[in-house]
């Protein structure tokens, strides 16, 4: 019989990535772990089109601060994942994407066994509530099952 390793998915957010790399140590301590923290692109077209909208044109892009944004969501986004990396203690796989959080967890979450992702809405509010939009998405298209950690001890 071959030993076939399954592979956890953890989506690592700003605010929730200590409790889904624990629960990756504790629930998936053999499987193959991928680490994915997904910048959103967004944010950084807002402040495109609002350098753009409140200056008008003609002016430096370099005083653009969608630029700025950018370059620090890719040092934010490996940050991020070095840290969580490091919590985890063992080796794994390192996804930095960019684009809608919600459709790149779901299409990274085509060929894992296990997506672990945090709750990260009301925490006075179990149930639905407890999850924010992207999250329910996440939980209503993922392809594999979904382990939802709460994002400190309850």
């Amino acid at each position: 019989m071959t030993d076939v390793k399954t592979t956890a998915l953890v989506w690592i957010s700003p605010s929730t990535w200590p409790a889904c790399v624990d629960a990756a140590r504790e629930r998936a301590p053999d499987d193959h772990v991928v680490l994915l923290h997904v910048g959103d692109d967004r944010i950084v077209e807002e402040a495109h089109r609002a350098y753009a909208g409140l200056l008008g044109r003609g002016h430096e892009p370099e005083r653009d601060p969608g630029a700025r944004l950018e370059a620090l969501a890719g040092v934010v986004g490996a940050d991020l994942l070095e840290k969580a990396a490091h919590r985890l203690g063992r080796p794994c796989e390192l996804l930095d994407r960019h684009g809608r959080p919600q459709e790149e967890v779901v299409r990274a979450a085509a060929d894992v066994d296990l997506l672990i992702c945090a709750r990260d809405g009301d925490p006075d509010r179990p149930g639905p509530h407890s999850l924010g939009p992207e999250s329910r998405f996440v939980v209503d298209h993922a392809p594999c099952p979904v382990l939802l950690v709460w994002p400190y001890q309850r």
